[in-house]
């Protein structure tokens, strides 16, 4: 009998060094939208950053929203500066890979933003999304207002009874601001709207199937 081990997140002095700029160049205008990926955005611009798995798919989800000004992929949450994917994959960086969403509050809203994260993966997984395994794959969302953080707790509370009622277990999302989790770095080019330029690319669907009630 075969037992995998245990996936456990790495504490800072374990960490790999990473650099103090980046490795790599990242194109400066989203393939879909055409708006730039690391702006300047219009006034009134809000962003959210949400971590569900690869990251291959799920940006998808939130560039297709009308009122998303642009999205972006790239690494967050963990210790090393400026890593690269090979280095994130090792699980020795810290961080998950995450989509950055910008968007405008007036057309779509937070919460809207929140019903495609909490319902397009399995938050009640930890470090992983399916057959990924890592701590690059835990689930979780930074936000950068408190009307986001009230909303996150909000619809997480909501949620829960739902995902319960159908047999999943608890919520194990890492919820914290964006100043706590630490800068978001850009993913390598290729890695920015992956699907756009591989429309039949590697796309695990994780989502458990559970639909807000309210939705």
């Amino acid at each position: 009998m075969f037992f995998s081990r245990a996936v456990t997140m790495i504490e800072p002095e374990q960490a790999l060094p990473g650099r103090t700029e980046p490795a790599f160049d990242v194109p400066g205008t989203h393939r879909v939208l055409g708006t730039p990926l690391r702006g300047p955005w219009p006034e009134g611009t809000q962003v959210l950053y949400v971590a569900m798995g690869c990251f291959w798919g799920e940006e998808k989800h939130f560039w297709e929203q009308p009122g998303v000004v642009t999205t972006a992929v790239g690494y967050m949450g963990g210790f090393t500066p400026n890593p690269t994917y090979e280095e994130t994959c090792t699980g020795r960086t810290g961080h998950t890979e995450t989509v950055m969403v910008a968007y405008d509050p007036s057309v779509v809203s937070t919460e809207r933003l929140l019903e495609i994260f909490w319902t397009q993966h399995d938050p009640t997984q930890v470090f992983r999304q399916g057959n990924d395994q890592g701590t690059q794959y835990r689930s979780a969302v930074y936000w950068t207002t408190p009307q986001q953080r009230d909303l996150i707790e909000r619809t997480k509370a909501d949620y829960q009874p739902q995902l319960t009622a159908a047999d999943y277990g608890a919520i194990a999302t890492e919820i914290r601001s964006a100043d706590d989790a630490g800068p978001f770095f850009y993913a390598e080019g290729y890695h920015q709207q992956y699907l756009v330029a591989n429309p039949n690319g590697y796309c695990p669907v994780h989502a458990t199937g559970v639909t807000f009630a309210n939705a």
